[in-house]
């Protein structure tokens, strides 16, 4: 089974260690974000990992042939000459991620003891073309599913912009936790461009298929983008 590691952005909120390094090779519990994505992934039993790669591109490349890891193949999808996004970066490694099994994706700075197992099982009994992993939790930006777990649109609650893709009278809001699992069959949905986030096509998707939550609000969850952020995470990893 293969998975993704979206590693290639910028990373601007961990300034100033990004300033000079890449985001994935910050470091909490003495590991860099990428070790802990990749351990996570490889303890599940994910024989084949997709790692993006732009910002400090060559850092992290370094990086993982200093690790060597034996028990995964690890690919490179190189974004170095224009950064595409998550949706974009998911497209440009559509060849790499071919095959007929789910794909496991998650952003580089994400860290949860979410249970991939329960993700997985709950995917295949589904089959949706997607299942995103949601939370309870504040945030200025959620994720509008129905009452069927179905993903039926989007609202900022800071700007009141809201998009809706399927009317529903019990809707509930909730946080995307950026790990999400994908059927194959996603690449032939996606826009004809190369640049995009994933939440607008995913959107655009729900109107016309099954995009599923996946709600795990008894998992601890970091979303390591600033500072503040890394210590915690390295103090609950402590």
């Amino acid at each position: 089974m293969k998975a993704m590691i979206f590693a290639a952005g910028l990373g601007t909120r961990l300034k100033p260690f990004t300033n000079t390094k890449p985001k994935a090779l910050a470091e909490a519990g003495g590991k860099t974000l990428l070790q802990l994505n990749i351990e996570q992934l490889i303890d599940f039993g994910i024989d084949e990992i997709i790692i993006n790669v732009h910002h400090f591109a060559q850092q992290i490349i370094a990086f993982l042939k200093k690790q060597n890891y034996s028990n995964v193949n690890i690919l490179i999808s190189d974004e170095s000459n224009r950064l595409l996004d998550t949706g974009g970066g998911l497209k440009n490694a559509a060849d790499l991620l071919k095959g007929n099994e789910p794909i496991i994706l998650q952003n580089v700075d994400i860290y949860s003891d979410i249970d991939y197992n329960k993700m997985l099982d709950f995917h295949i009994k589904n089959n949706p073309i997607a299942t995103l992993a949601v939370q309870n939790r504040n945030s200025s930006r959620y994720l509008i599913f129905d009452s069927s777990n179905m993903l039926s649109g989007w609202v900022n609650t800071k700007t009141n912009e809201k998009i809706i893709t399927r009317q529903n009278n019990n809707s509930k809001q909730l946080a995307f936790s950026g790990i999400h699992i994908v059927s194959p069959k996603i690449f032939n949905l996606l826009p004809n461009q190369q640049v995009f986030g994933i939440i607008e096509p995913y959107l655009e998707i729900s109107r016309t298929h099954s995009i599923l939550g996946f709600l795990h609000d008894n998992d601890n969850w970091f979303d390591i983008g600033t500072p503040n952020k890394l210590n915690q995470l390295n103090e609950f990893l402590k």
